[in-house]
């Protein structure tokens, strides 16, 4: 009998020993928390976004990113913040968790990113933000949904959990908004395992994130307990733990250095994919968009069961029996118990969305996987509709 193959895991990072001397040169030096290596990440980052260092801090996760920069750009109960039906639930849970009420609205049926036409239409007299994602690292329509912002005075808060390397009409995702929040989760294009990034036009955000991540502490523990001695702090308002950690920090130096070389391998599998699935009775993404930058972090297929003869159910389970991760990104938000009981969202109000949501999955893209990988991916895919 052959040698059964490994499982190939979804999202796998590429961890090469840079990365491993960094977390163990932190463990020696007993420095585990806030420190130097969370600030460096932070200053790198803000380099690569052309940005300034004190306009970026570094979370514990995109998740608890987006909290905050809520918080500081001063949500509050009552007010509406119109987001995508169409994303991970802790986009919707940061306006939850913030006070304010999220307001759904459904995606272009294309791009899969938010409909700019919908979310002015969605506008009320409590609307007080909007918060785009940019959908598996494409670019949404960022001149529409600004314009849209500035007419009625709204915040923008930027969901970049995909879109690290993402541009816009030669402009970086993140920078656009008030806040640009990002994700280092463990299947993003740059990983600290868990981690997150906001990026934020106004220097005193900024600092109230700072202060809102750790305790609403004024001194972070590297200025508390550091070779200068020991500093006081005051607590300015009840904050959370939402800051990260010097060995997280200590991965995301080194996975930022290969953030160039790393995208072309994705950019060159995406092609391939692109090319090795164009006969198939199946929905391809769609191209980037002139004079944007796509950032490479899914890569979807739309699996209509009456087109291609199976569902899209049943495409996850041969992926899966064959060894491969695939992955679903995502159901609709309101195809959720938890938003039908508490906001009576139903899907079908947002038809794009659940289309999508029920049609959708994700195949392996990440920097790790080689050309003998890749090739395993589309055989595996291909033998699927020759079934």
């Amino acid at each position: 009998m052959p040698e059964k193959q490994p499982f190939i895991v979804f999202g796998a990072p590429q961890i090469e020993q840079d990365e491993i001397d960094e977390v163990v040169d932190s463990m020696r030096a007993s420095w585990l928390g806030t420190g130097p290596k969370v600030a460096r990440f932070e200053r790198e980052f803000a380099a690569y976004k052309g940005m300034q260092p004190d306009h970026v801090a570094a979370t514990n996760s995109c998740t608890a990113a987006l909290h905050i920069s809520m918080l500081a750009a001063g949500l509050k109960p009552g007010d509406e913040v119109i987001t995508t039906a169409l994303t991970f639930c802790a986009t919707v849970n940061a306006i939850i968790h913030t006070g304010a009420t999220p307001v759904l609205v459904d995606v272009d049926p294309l791009t899969m990113n938010i409909d700019p036409q919908a979310v002015e239409a969605a506008i009320t007299p409590r609307t007080r933000a909007i918060l785009p994602v940019h959908f598996a690292g494409r670019s949404c329509d960022m001149d529409t949904l600004m314009r849209i912002a500035r007419k009625h005075d709204l915040k923008v808060i930027e969901d970049c959990a995909h879109a690290i390397e993402t541009e816009y009409h030669g402009q970086k995702a993140g920078t656009f908004g008030d806040f640009g929040c990002f994700s280092f989760y463990a299947t993003k294009n740059i990983t600290t395992g868990e981690g997150g990034m906001v990026l934020a036009q106004d220097e005193h955000d900024i600092a109230r994130i700072k202060v809102l991540a750790l305790h609403g502490m004024s001194k972070d523990a590297w200025h508390r307990f550091g070779d200068a001695g020991y500093k006081h702090y005051l607590v300015t308002e009840a904050g959370f733990k939402y800051n990260m950690m010097d060995i997280q920090a200590a991965i995301g130096i080194h996975q930022l250095a290969r953030i160039e070389h790393n995208w072309k391998k994705r950019q060159a599998l995406w092609t391939n994919y692109q090319s090795a699935f164009a006969d198939l009775p199946v929905t391809r993404p769609q191209d980037a968009e002139t004079d944007t930058r796509h950032a490479y972090h899914l890569y979807t297929l739309l699996i209509d069961e009456q087109r291609a003869g199976i569902s899209r159910d049943a495409f996850l389970e041969h992926m899966t029996h064959a060894g491969i991760g695939v992955g679903v990104h995502y159901l609709s938000i309101p195809e959720h118990p938890y938003y039908q009981q508490h906001f009576g969202w139903r899907p079908e109000d947002y038809p794009n969305a659940m289309r999508i949501g029920r049609q959708t999955v994700s195949l392996p893209l990440s920097a790790k996987i080689d050309d003998a990988i890749a090739e395993r991916v589309i055989k595996s895919v291909m033998t699927t509709f020759q079934n």
